[in-house]
């Protein structure tokens, strides 16, 4: 197996994630920042939002250049997607998305492709993890797990989709050799 650097930047409040077994990680859930750069994104990191003192994060970023980021170790529960975290690895990839308005019903495309870099740093990340957790079987996109539609921020009238990651333009033919299957969420709930 190639080896993967991957740079080790934990979250102030890490330690504050509740553990988990190794054995209970089954599914990666891959994201998009939905912001203009990777340090914009670890500022959206360090937030502690929750009374528990944690935010917001994936567990693993890749850059544009296909470096590899670990905010989170695995074996804790980062908050990334609703009803998923216990059992998932969040891997965010830049990417600017929707940005800056994420709820605009005129900016709803996600128009930005990933690099080559982003897809094969996440290849071999993939391939590391299937490694580390024999327990992992599943993939996902963070659009095909939360489908929850929200008012339209320049018009309440309308309803569009909270998260739209990894978006049209994520290449999931390439992750078709990953050895994950599709979590196909009907079929396998949280």
């Amino acid at each position: 197996m190639p080896a993967l650097a991957i740079n080790d930047h934990p979250l102030p409040y890490v330690t504050q994630l509740e553990s988990r077994a190794a054995s209970s990680i089954d599914l990666v859930v891959i994201h998009c920042t939905e912001l203009p750069d990777l340090a914009t994104a670890r500022r959206y990191g360090e937030q502690a939002i929750y009374a528990s003192g944690t935010g917001n994060s994936g567990h693993y970023y890749i850059d544009y250049d296909g470096s590899v980021h670990r905010y989170v170790a695995a074996e804790r529960i980062a908050h990334h997607t609703r009803g998923y975290n216990p059992r998932s690895i969040g891997i965010e990839l830049s990417n600017r998305g929707r940005w800056p308005d994420w709820l605009d019903s005129r900016q709803q495309q996600m128009d930005e492709p990933y690099t080559a870099a982003q897809i094969d740093a996440l290849l071999l990340l993939l391939q590391q993890l299937r490694h580390d957790y024999p327990s992992l079987r599943w993939i996902a996109g963070h659009e095909e797990l939360d489908t929850t539609e929200v008012p339209a921020s320049d018009n309440a009238s309308l309803k569009v989709r909270r998260k739209r990651d990894p978006g049209p333009l994520f290449p999931w033919q390439r992750l078709r050799d990953s050895g994950l299957q599709r979590l196909q969420p009907a079929a396998v709930a949280p």
